[in-house]
C-alpha cells in the first residue's frame, strides 16, 4: 500500500479506474466466495479413501484357494490385502492421468463388461413353464427333429466296374436276396469301402456331407427291411438295407424344455442388449464418413501387428 500511496494522484485515480483491475479484484471476490459457499464434490472427497470390507477379503481369498493353493495364513492375507491396495490406487492414478482414453484394450474390456450386465439383466427375469410353453409354440419349428435311419449297404466302384458298374450292383440283388444282411456271405459280394458299411441313427445333412445331397435325398425314400437301390453317391453304386427309419417331428414342450428354457435367456438377452443399445445411442449424435473403395487400396497393418500375426502364426 506504501508503494501506491507515493503514487501522483492522477495517476492514482487513473489506476483505480482500470477495467483490468475491476475484473480481477471482482473474480477473486466471485472465486473466494463460491469456494465458501460451494462445498467440495462429495466423490473429491472420497478420492483419496480406500475401504476394502470383509467381502472383498473373502473374495482374494477365494480367489487364492481357487488357484489350488492352500487356505492363506495371515501373512499372505495381509500381502493380498496390500496387493489389492496398491492396484486400486495405481487405477485410480492412471485415470487421474487420462490413460484410461484412447486406449482400445480398455475400452473392449468395458464393452465387453456392459455386455455381461446386459446378460445378468436378462437372467433376471426368469421365465415360468407357462411362459416358456407359450414361447414355445410360437418357435416349435427351432426343436424339430431331423428325419433318421439306421441302414447299410454294399459298395461298387467306380475303379473296378467302370461303365459297368450300376449293372454289377443290379445283378448282385438276386444273389443277395432272403440271406441275413450282415452275414460274411453278402458282404463279400460288394467292393471295399473306405468309410463304414453300417451306419446308425444317420440324418440327411450328415449323409449329405458324406455321400452327397442326391445320395441322401434318394436314401430317404427307401423302406425297411429289404435289399433296395442301387443308388449312386460319388464314389460308385450302393446297395441299401434299411434297419429302422423315423421321420422328422416336433417334439413335446417337456422333452426339450430345458433346450427351451436356454433359448429363451439368450433371445431375452438379446432383446435387453439391442434395447439398452439402442437407448444409449440416442444420446449421442454419430457422425460417420463416406468411404469408397479407394479408401481401402494399399492399407499396411503396423509393424507391432504384424510381428504379433506372425508369431501366432507360428
Amino acid at each position: 500500500m506504501k508503494v501506491l500511496s507515493d503514487l501522483p494522484e492522477k495517476k492514482w485515480q487513473r489506476l483505480l479506474s482500470e477495467p483490468l483491475l475491476h475484473f480481477i479484484v471482482v473474480g477473486v471476490v466471485l472465486f473466494g466466495a463460491y469456494r465458501l459457499l460451494t462445498p467440495a464434490p462429495e466423490g473429491a472427497a472420497d478420492q483419496q479413501k480406500i475401504n476394502l470390507t470383509k467381502d472383498d477379503v473373502r473374495q482374494l481369498a477365494v480367489t487364492w484357494l481357487a488357484q489350488g493353493r492352500p487356505a492363506p495364513t495371515p501373512d499372505e492375507m495381509r500381502s493380498l490385502m496390500d496387493q489389492k491396495v496398491t492396484e486400486e490406487i495405481l487405477f485410480r492414478e492412471a485415470v487421474s492421468l487420462g490413460l484410461d482414453r484412447d486406449d482400445e484394450i480398455i475400452k473392449r474390456r468395458l464393452a465387453q463388461k456392459m455386455d455381461f450386465l446386459a446378460a445378468d439383466l436378462a437372467k433376471l427375469d426368469e421365465p415360468d413353464n407357462a411362459k416358456l410353453k407359450e414361447w414355445y409354440s410360437k418357435h416349435s419349428d427351432r426343436f424339430a427333429l431331423a428325419p433318421h435311419l439306421s441302414f447299410r449297404h454294399l459298395y461298387f466302384s467306380f475303379d473296378k466296374h467302370g461303365d459297368a458298374t450300376r449293372d454289377a450292383a443290379v445283378a448282385a440283388i438276386p444273389t443277395i436276396s432272403g440271406k441275413p444282411a450282415g452275414s460274411p456271405e453278402v458282404a463279400s459280394i460288394a467292393d471295399p469301402f473306405m468309410f463304414r458299411n453300417y451306419y446308425g441313427d444317420a440324418t440327411p445333412e450328415q449323409m449329405a456331407k458324406e455321400f452327397g445331397p442326391d445320395f441322401a435325398q434318394a436314401l430317404f425314400t427307401l423302406k425297411p427291411g429289404s435289399w433296395q437301390g442301387p443308388v449312386q453317391s460319388g464314389y460308385g453304386w450302393h446297395l441299401i438295407w434299411v434297419d429302422s427309419i423315423e421321420s422328422g417331428r416336433v417334439p413335446a414342450f417337456e422333452e426339450v424344455a430345458p433346450a427351451v428354457k436356454s433359448a429363451w435367456l439368450d433371445e431375452r438377452y438379446e432383446e435387453v442388449k439391442s434395447n439398452a443399445l439402442k437407448e444409449m445411442r440416442s444420446r449421442y449424435i454419430v457422425t460417420l464418413p463416406t468411404v469408397t473403395a479407394d479408401d481401402l487400396q494399399n492399407l499396411e497393418a503396423p509393424a507391432g501387428a504384424r510381428a504379433q500375426i506372425e508369431l501366432s502364426a507360428q
